[in-house]
C-alpha cells in the first residue's frame, strides 16, 4: 500500500531553515508528482509545492517562491522541502502528497513552529 513518512518538521527561529523529507512506499516514485500542502491552525489546507516525475518541473504557492525549493531523489524515493527565511506564519502541518491523475495517497504530516 502506499505510504508517505515525514521527517524534519521542528521548532525554529524567524529567518531560520529547515529540510522536510518524505520517504515514499507502494508506489512507482519515479513516475510519480509529488506535493507538498500545509495546514494552520484554524485555516484550510494549501498548496505549498510540486514537482513533477519528468523534467522535473516545479511550482510554489506565491508567498513561499524564493524561500522555498522542492526537489527529489528517485534513486531514494524520497522528496524534499528545503525552507529557508522562515516566517512566524508558515507555521502549519506539513503534508507530503502523491499525485497521478488523481491522490494516491497522504502523509500524516509533521509539525513546523517558527517562533522567537
Amino acid at each position: 500500500q502506499v505510504q508517505l513518512v515525514e521527517s524534519g518538521g521542528g521548532l525554529v527561529q524567524p529567518g531560520g531553515s529547515l529540510r522536510l523529507s518524505c520517504a515514499a512506499s507502494g508506489f512507482t516514485f519515479s513516475s510519480t508528482t509529488m506535493r507538498w500542502f500545509r495546514q494552520a491552525p484554524g485555516k484550510e489546507r494549501e498548496f505549498v509545492a510540486t514537482i513533477t516525475s519528468t523534467g522535473p518541473r516545479t511550482n510554489y504557492l506565491d508567498s513561499v517562491k524564493g524561500r522555498f525549493t522542492i526537489s527529489r531523489d528517485n534513486a531514494k524515493n524520497t522528496v524534499y522541502l528545503q525552507m529557508n527565511s522562515l516566517k512566524p506564519e508558515d507555521t502549519a502541518v506539513y503534508y507530503c502528497n502523491a499525485f497521478t491523475f488523481k491522490s494516491l495517497g497522504w502523509g500524516q504530516g509533521i509539525q513546523v513552529t517558527v517562533s522567537s
